[in-house]
């Protein structure tokens, strides 16, 4: 009776314990050389787009929409200051949704792990973004539009349409914020409601920049799936094997044995 009530103790003690760890786990030499890629793919994305020319001006005035694919020719004209600036309101709260978990409480414990993965997750989204705004010339739908002056369609942000890096940023924190809260709360009801508000910021992110004229409907999409899918995989790839197994010994004056846990 008493090895059973040690054992009964030992388990619900164990399971309740479990219930602020962190179910992800850092390897230092991996996640150093997992940044240090990011910011070195970042820095040169950035340095290519630095050294990108203006447009020729022979290319603004021989711009047809047939050659736009169908899907994307919708918006091709488009041109709204005024909604690009309101994109960035929604961008820049994306960013404070995973900073604003840290003062939670099950995770304010996990401060520098969760901090680590979430720039993980940032620095891949913007080498991806910065390395291929720098590689491509995608004209942005502004282009196409002939009431704005020639000298501003010639500019060389306008060849950075490919693809859209608001929407992949703050697809990154959105979801990452999303990931990381529902796997630290794994028995939570109404998860989907944690998704959805991760999947509408950057969806109104997007539609806002297709709206000034900022992006096609493919860079944006392309944008929302890989930084989506880095904000999801980087915490996934830190989970812990096991994290819901745990053992210790059981020792005492006439026994010996292994307690065995499995928190479902």
């Amino acid at each position: 009776m008493r090895i059973l009530c040690l054992c009964f103790l030992l388990i619900t003690s164990g399971v309740f314990a479990q219930e602020t760890e962190s179910p992800y786990e850092l390897s230092w030499g991996k996640d150093a050389t997992w940044l240090g890629l990011g910011l070195a793919g970042t820095t040169a994305g950035f340095l290519i787009i630095q050294n990108k020319d203006r447009i020729d001006e022979e290319t603004i005035m021989n711009l047809d929409e047939d050659n736009i694919p169908f899907f994307d020719r919708w918006n091709a004209g488009n041109y709204n200051e005024d909604l690009s600036k309101i994109s960035d309101v929604p961008f820049y709260t994306s960013f404070a949704i995973p900073l604003a978990m840290l003062f939670t409480k099950d995770q304010s414990n996990h401060t520098g792990q969760i901090s680590v993965m979430y720039l993980e997750s940032l620095s891949t989204t913007a080498a991806l973004f910065t390395l291929s705004a720098g590689l491509t010339d995608r004209l942005r739908p502004r282009t196409y539009n002939e009431g704005i002056p020639l000298d501003q369609r010639t500019e060389s942000t306008n060849t950075r349409s490919f693809y859209s890096g608001h929407v992949a940023a703050s697809a990154t924190a959105t979801f990452f914020a999303a990931k990381v809260w529902t796997d630290f709360n794994p028995d939570m009801k109404n998860k989907w409601l944690v998704w959805t508000g991760a999947a509408l910021i950057p969806a109104t992110v997007g539609t806002l920049r297709m709206e000034a004229g900022n992006h096609f409907f493919s860079d944006v999409l392309l944008g929302y799936a890989l930084g989506a899918a880095s904000g999801i995989l980087v915490p996934e790839l830190h989970k812990k094997k096991y994290e819901n197994l745990s053992f210790s010994p059981i020792m005492g004056d006439d026994y010996q044995g292994v307690y065995l846990s499995y928190r479902f």
